[in-house]
This record gives C-alpha cells, sequence and structure tokens, in this order.
C-alpha cells in the first residue's frame, strides 16, 4: 500500500501547488511583459463631448500627430454627456492597459470632483496622467461702450454697489463661471452669476449689453476685440498671453496672486503600467514640439504644457484644492 504522500491525489495537488507558486511568481513580469509590445493594436482617445469643440479638435490632431510614432492607429471617440463626467467615468472604468485615454479638462478632471458628491469617479484616484497638453486663460470683456475701462473700474463698482455687476458663463460649475467667483473672494466683491445656456448666448447679452462683463474663452471673445466690440480689461493667467500682449492679467491689474487658467490633458485609467505611461508621454510630448501642432495651437489662444506624469497630478490636485474652496465659499455643491 503507498504511502499517503505519494497517494495520486495528494501528488496532484502538491503539483498544483508547485504550478499555482509559479504562475504567482511570474505575475509581476505581465505588467512589463505586456508593456514591451505596446501598443500591438488601435490606440482610442475619448472625448468628453460632442465633436467640434475645441477639445475633440485637440484630440485628432494629438491622435494624428502620435500615430505613426505608436505604429498603430490612434482614434478619437466621442461619449459626450454629463459636463463631461460620462466620457470620463467610462475611461476611468476601462482596462489599464493603456489603449483607452482620456482628453480630460479642468471641468471633468478637477471642478467636477469637488462640484458633485455624486460624481462616479476621483480624478486623483482613478486616473494616471500622460500630460497635461495645453492650457488657456480666460479674458475679462466688457462691452466697448461700457463705463468699466480697467479691473479697478470693475472693484469699485462692485464694492460700492454690492450684487448688482453681473458676469455670464456657459453654466453653473464652468470655469467661467467659478473665475468669477474667484475673483469675487480675492476682490472682496459680490458679483452676480447669470448661467446660460451656452458661451454663445451669453456672449450675444454681453454684446446687446444686457451683461456687465464675462470671463470669457479667448478663442471666442478675440475676433470681438479686435473687431472693436468688446474692451479686453484682464486675462487671467499670471503672464500675459501673446494674443493680447497689451492687456494686463488680473494680477498685474491689482489682484495680486490670482491666476486660474483652463487646461487639457490626456488620461490613463490608474494601475496603467509605468512602462506604458512612459512610452505614451513621450509620443505626445514629441508631438507637443511639431511645427504644425505648435502652430494650430498659437492660433487658438492655447499655450503648450508638456508636463510630466507626476508634475501633471501634482498639478491636478492643487486645481481642485483651489477650485474646492471656492465651491465651498460659494456654496455650490450639488448632488
Amino acid at each position: 500500500m503507498r504511502h499517503d504522500k505519494f497517494a495520486p491525489g495528494t501528488r496532484r495537488g502538491v503539483l498544483a501547488g508547485l504550478a499555482l507558486a509559479a504562475a504567482t511568481a511570474l505575475l509581476p513580469l505581465a505588467g512589463p511583459a505586456a508593456a514591451q509590445g505596446f501598443p500591438e493594436r488601435p490606440v482610442t482617445i475619448v472625448v468628453p463631448f460632442p465633436p467640434g469643440g475645441s477639445t475633440d479638435l485637440l484630440a485628432r490632431q494629438i491622435a494624428e500627430k502620435i500615430s505613426a510614432p505608436l505604429g498603430q492607429p490612434v482614434v478619437v471617440e466621442n461619449r459626450a454627456g454629463a459636463g463631461g463626467a460620462v466620457g470620463a467615468n467610462y475611461v476611468a472604468r476601462s482596462d489599464p492597459d493603456g489603449y483607452t485615454l482620456l482628453m480630460g479638462v479642468t471641468g471633468s478632471n478637477a471642478i467636477s470632483s469637488v462640484l458633485r458628491d455624486d460624481l462616479p469617479y476621483e480624478p486623483l484616484k482613478d486616473f494616471a496622467p500622460v500630460s497635461l497638453v495645453v492650457s488657456a486663460p480666460l479674458v475679462l470683456v466688457v462691452n466697448a461702450e461700457s463705463e468699466f475701462t480697467s479691473v479697478a473700474d470693475v472693484i469699485a463698482f462692485a464694492q460700492e454697489n454690492p450684487q448688482t455687476f453681473t458676469h455670464g458663463s456657459p453654466g453653473i460649475g464652468t470655469s467661467m463661471h467659478l473665475t468669477g467667483e474667484l475673483f469675487g473672494l480675492e476682490t472682496g466683491t459680490e458679483l452676480v452669476h447669470v448661467p446660460y445656456a451656452g458661451s454663445a448666448a451669453a456672449m450675444q447679452d454681453l454684446l446687446g449689453g444686457q451683461l456687465d462683463a464675462m470671463f470669457a474663452d479667448l478663442l471666442v471673445s478675440s475676433e470681438y476685440i479686435s473687431g472693436g466690440r468688446l474692451r479686453a480689461l484682464a486675462v487671467t493667467s499670471a503672464a500675459r498671453h501673446p494674443m493680447l500682449p497689451d492687456v494686463p492679467t488680473v494680477a498685474e491689474a491689482g489682484v495680486e496672486g490670482f491666476a486660474a487658467t483652463s487646461w487639457q490633458g490626456v488620461f490613463a485609467p490608474a494601475g496603467t503600467p509605468e512602462p506604458v505611461l512612459d512610452r505614451l508621454y513621450e509620443v505626445v510630448t514629441a508631438a507637443l514640439t511639431d511645427d504644425d501642432l505648435k502652430a494650430f495651437f498659437a492660433e487658438r489662444g492655447f499655450m503648450v504644457e508638456g508636463r510630466t506624469p507626476a508634475a501633471s497630478q501634482e498639478f491636478i490636485a492643487a486645481e481642485i484644492d483651489k477650485w474646492g474652496k471656492v465651491v465651498d465659499a460659494a456654496g455650490l455643491k450639488t448632488n
């Protein structure tokens, strides 16, 4: 009679255990091994907005430039809804293998997390930044026939006439809205926010004299500034903008330390292997040096960023903290 340790069932168990141990020992190598062949199939960049907008156009430009160095097609897929949250959540829940990326923006990857309690993802935990790609300031504009000719004029009027000075935006919680709230907090003024269903409607009321001001998108407002219908009082970035070299920053105009920009970047799901992130960072930042792409950015008022994944994560954490304070102070949190 066989000894128990040589019984067929026990022997099979030992062999199975050895096989499991061997497989487990190899698991840490799976990520790097998969990353070495990346990419072996097409890569998708998800745009969380409808086709035709600035984020969509930017994603398509990036996709075109990184396809050749990756050796695979890079396609853009639009998944719009909930201010960018639908597309962002789709990417957050995708396999962390580098094949599904997000063209995230200030709203989807910073503001939404402090504005909404029901957001189905957490920007800092559920995404691995590849790189911030571009940023752009907003511009504080008034009607060219307005009595306000400087930031100091606006502050003085708003302090003397609380809840009288109006500023419009394309909706509650947008970067335009929150920049106005930040301006009010930093200057000790009480501005009246007027939300619209999109930038175009707000701009028309500003041009028509129904609004006092807007913290407007630079690209949209530049044609009205150059055409003499709007007066630019200040840009919201830390430095002056090449498209408006004679327009001061809000900080230069007297609001010390003021800075607010909208930004866009490429994100992968959290857990994406580092070698894959490194490869994506390499091709994305190389694309940002392309002359055609730089010209495309410059024409639209974008400033090239190209930050490392670590620097991008640090920047976004600071943005979430900044906008969180604004949302709390203004009582804007929603469920």
